[in-house]
């Protein structure tokens, strides 16, 4: 993978990054992958080869790649880093090729004297957003340096839908200004150096995240990244506290915020601030976004947080989702993972205490099928890996 041509350019709403990526041993054509935001705060960006070397060079762990060369110097802290989390993913997948790193390092740092640079965050509106946020609030006084003083929201990663984002950024442009808290648009197509689905989560989230920090980093000393999971429930994901801060330079932090709260406690952290609960977004259904609803009311993430806020005793006092109560058919439908089956699991005593039995044994009735599932899945997976079939050939044998 060849990264060059690093550029910037004017746009129809501001100003943007640039760089040319062609891959080598790939069979994919040459992409122009660019950050890029509003005149408001185009003098942000520039010309930063960290931005396009970080998810670039996960893209091209994914795919088999010999290198990754880029045009440019590179933070020498930010190439140890891709190495180490080259590494970790290496651990966590089994990849037996990756990627060399051909790249010149920076031999100086340009010492920062306008003291302009500040703390963000990557604002989505979900769950663990307004925590981190609130969080930041309740903690960090506001002259501290790590007090949050924008809100990144991003187009071309989960929405890639204009109207669908411009009705995000108002709500969100609510939230914020209740916060005291600038918005910052930013607008890319990282994403689509790789858009498989299950890549973008277990592997290339963060890497993305990064880099459309370092495109800011002239603005940015610090950026918080807020965790999906609490420290129990980690497991291998594309945003981990062992993997995220790896995508960080001398200059620029990178911070996965607040592995020590579970999603419920985050609901119940945000759960009296009346503009979050009013703007709430966890949705990713985004064809069905309403200016002042943003959420489905159908999907798994939806009916998740809905529960939570159910067991609050909030649904009633927010319009963000279309139904006012959760019925046992809905939470039928959820479909369990391993990944999202914890999460029911700390709603049933709190629902309990609501009176809410009914949902107690429609999620208990979700969690024993998993449960059942699951081992059968597991016991699969190590017949396959570590006993060559020979269960799954018995199986067929005994059947006839």
């Amino acid at each position: 993978m060849r990264i060059e041509n690093l550029r910037l350019e004017k746009t129809e709403y501001g100003q943007r990054s640039v760089a040319t990526i062609t891959w080598e041993n790939s069979d994919r054509g040459p992409m122009d992958v660019y950050f890029g935001t509003t005149l408001e705060f185009a003098d942000a960006l520039s010309r930063n080869a960290n931005a396009f070397i970080s998810a670039a060079t996960i893209a091209a762990l994914g795919h088999g790649e010999g290198r990754v060369s880029i045009e440019g110097k590179i933070c020498p802290y930010l190439r140890l880093g891709l190495e180490t989390a080259i590494a970790w993913l290496q651990h966590w997948y089994g990849y037996e090729k990756i990627p060399r790193i051909e790249a010149e390092v920076q031999e100086t740092v340009e010492t920062d004297q306008s003291g302009e640079k500040r703390a963000g965050m990557f604002f989505s509106g979900g769950i663990d957003a307004l925590a981190t946020l609130r969080r930041n609030r309740l903690n960090f006084p506001p002259e501290h340096p790590g007090a949050i003083k924008d809100g990144v929201v991003v187009f071309g990663l989960e929405i890639d839908k204009e109207e669908s984002y411009n009705i995000l950024l108002d709500s969100m442009k609510e939230v914020a200004l209740d916060a005291g808290m600038n918005i910052v648009p930013v607008y890319t197509n990282v994403r689509y150096l790789d858009d498989r689905g299950r890549f973008w989560a277990d592997q290339f989230e963060s890497s993305c995240f990064a880099s459309i920090a370092h495109a800011f980093s002239s603005r940015f000393n610090i950026i918080y990244l807020a965790s999906s999971y609490d420290i129990p429930r980690l497991h291998p994901h594309g945003s981990h506290p062992d993997l995220d801060p790896n995508y960080s330079s001398y200059d620029l932090r990178i911070i996965h915020d607040d592995i020590v709260s579970s999603r419920f406690e985050k609901t119940r952290f945000i759960s009296d601030w009346e503009a979050a609960i009013r703007n709430v977004r966890v949705c990713n259904k985004t064809q069905n976004f309403q200016k002042g609803q943003l959420n489905c009311g159908k999907c798994e993430k939806c009916i998740r947080s809905m529960l939570s806020f159910l067991a609050l005793g909030i649904l009633d006092k927010t319009n963000a989702f279309p139904a006012k109560d959760v019925t046992p058919d809905l939470v039928a439908t959820i479909r369990m993972t391993h990944v999202n089956y914890f999460f029911y699991a700390e709603l049933l005593d709190p629902l309990k205490k609501q009176g809410r039995q009914d949902l107690v044994d429609a999620i208990q009735q979700k969690l024993k099928h998993h449960h059942g599932e699951d081992f059968k899945g597991r016991l699969k997976s190590i017949d396959k890996q570590y006993m060559g079939s020979s269960l799954a050939k018995l199986k067929k044998l005994v059947a006839g």
